[in-house]
């Protein structure tokens, strides 16, 4: 009987403290992932000194030398694979993964600046969107991705009536304008909330938390984003067009 091939699951890890408790809620995915069967890569932004700067220096060669328009270049360094090393092995690992984790502390109801130049960089124009090729029909389309994440905010500061707003309000520019915008079908993140001011057990509690429900993954609820079947041929709604003169 021949083995079966492990699925690939790639986290992203952006924090400056190795010790933190974001290490920590990375190594329980991993650590849970690996026992559930999954082969898990990591990519630790902050110990890699990966570079999140969009620039001309991406491309070993450019299609329009005199005048750079980042996308376009994307794709002909892609085509061409005249892309920074760096570039090529992050999209590499996340091309190869059915499953990408991020794990980070939310900044100023975001990501990190070295995980927001993560995405810029090895999200290519061309090869993960373009065009309408874009949520579900996007050629990560049947990928999943998980967001985990801290804050130093109280539970009851988000929701529907939290003084901050809804989280997936919040990381909406992640979720949906950058993960479930490639095509990939994007779980409901997992919080962990006021980590800085809980006990060493509250942090446990939480970290046993997170570990069941990586175990549980394939039941976790899914956010909902736009299908392009809802849409014409300029993606305006199909809803709205009903009725009228063409």
């Amino acid at each position: 009987m021949t083995a079966q091939t492990p699925r690939k699951a790639h986290i992203v890890y952006a924090h400056p403290e190795p010790q933190s408790f974001v290490a920590a809620m990375r190594d329980r995915v991993s650590e849970r992932l690996t026992a559930g069967g999954w082969q898990v890569g990591l990519s630790d932004l902050y110990a890699m000194g990966f570079n999140p700067v969009a620039s001309a220096a991406d491309f070993v060669e450019r299609e329009k030398p005199e005048y750079l328009v980042y996308s376009l270049e994307q794709r002909h360094g892609w085509q061409r694979r005249a892309l920074a090393p760096d570039i090529l092995a992050e999209v590499e690992a996340v091309g190869e993964a059915e499953l990408l984790v991020l794990v980070f502390p939310v900044f100023w109801f975001s990501v990190p600046a070295i995980m927001k130049g993560w995405i810029d960089r090895v999200f290519l124009s061309g090869l993960f969107y373009g065009g309408k090729r874009i949520y579900d029909r996007a050629p990560m389309a049947g990928k999943r991705a998980l967001v985990v994440t801290s804050l130093g905010g109280r539970s009851h500061m988000f929701g529907e009536s939290g003084i901050h707003g809804q989280i997936d309000v919040m990381l909406r520019p992640l979720l949906q304008g950058s993960l479930g915008y490639v095509g990939y079908e994007v779980f409901k993140p997992f919080v962990a909330y006021h980590v800085p001011y809980v006990t060493h057990a509250e942090r446990g509690a939480m970290l046993e938390q997170l570990g069941r429900e990586t175990d549980a993954l394939s039941q976790r609820e899914t956010l909902v984003f736009p299908s392009l079947d809802a849409y014409d041929d300029v993606l305006r709604p199909v809803a709205q067009c009903v009725g009228e003169t063409r």
